[in-house]
């Protein structure tokens, strides 16, 4: 397939959203300040990222993230290995990783802000809770999945346990892992916008309260959403380009 005919299915549904939403808007006779047509969202998201009203909050959020996930992911792998090969490992930490995924991160997030600060240390703390658990699952069977006679000719032709883990377990368990990234990346996205509700003065979350309360900008409130969708949409695309480089297409 052609990239002109990938492209076309996607650009035809995004057509297809927006004249929806043109329609819910003119057929309900809804003002602006409850649902704005998509052309105001579209002019203010422009007006917003020329006048800098975007920009500096967009830098904020993406520092947050690009850490927070960096922390949450190279921990997950660390211990996802731990919990795929030792028995005591997986005894000791899965009820504390199920019992950390099950207690919501909205919940979480005042009583980090008042550990760690309202700066960027308690958002890359949030960031990396909530990447961590799907990166660490998806470590573990990635792991857990690896064929045994690929181990054993390993092990018949003299390998050290470095060379087994680096030649033979990690690449056979890459597509796993990158499966669990591509989730853990927009996962961060949340995380760093969680953060900011709950104490900063920066970020695109920041910029959506304001923009719904004292601003009482709604396009705005819908251009940010629409920046932070993007954003999300970019690095999972940069997770999906990075495994087919190294695993190829699936």
């Amino acid at each position: 397939m052609t990239r002109g005919a990938a492209i076309l299915p996607v650009a035809a549904m995004l057509a297809v959203a927006l004249i929806a939403w043109k329609a819910i808007v003119v057929v309900g006779g809804l003002p602006v300040f409850i649902l704005p047509p998509p052309e105001v969202v579209g002019a203010r998201f422009v007006r917003a990222w020329t006048d800098g009203t975007i920009p500096p909050h967009f830098g904020a959020t993406l520092q947050e993230v690009i850490l927070g996930f960096l922390v949450g992911a190279g921990l997950a792998l660390v211990i996802g290995y731990g919990l795929a090969r030792s028995v005591l490992v997986g005894r000791l930490l899965s009820p504390y990783l199920v019992a950390a995924q099950a207690t919501p991160i909205l919940a979480l997030a005042p009583l980090l802000a008042l550990w760690f600060g309202a700066g960027l240390l308690s958002k890359v703390v949030i960031c990396s809770l909530i990447v961590f658990f799907p990166v660490a699952v998806a470590t573990m069977v990635g792991v857990r999945s690896v064929d045994a006679n690929l181990l054993e000719l390993g092990r018949s032709l003299r390998a050290t346990r470095r060379q087994v883990v680096a030649t033979l377990e990690i690449p056979a368990a890459l597509p796993s892992i990158l499966g669990g990234m591509r989730v853990g990346v927009t996962l961060a996205v949340v995380g760093a916008i969680v953060g900011e509700w709950a104490g900063a003065d920066r970020g695109l979350g920041v910029l959506v309260n304001l923009a719904r309360g004292s601003l009482f900008d709604i396009p705005l409130m819908f251009a940010t959403l629409l920046t932070i969708a993007l954003l999300g949409v970019v690095l999972y695309g940069l997770v999906v380009l990075t495994e087919r480089r190294l695993v190829g297409p699936r």
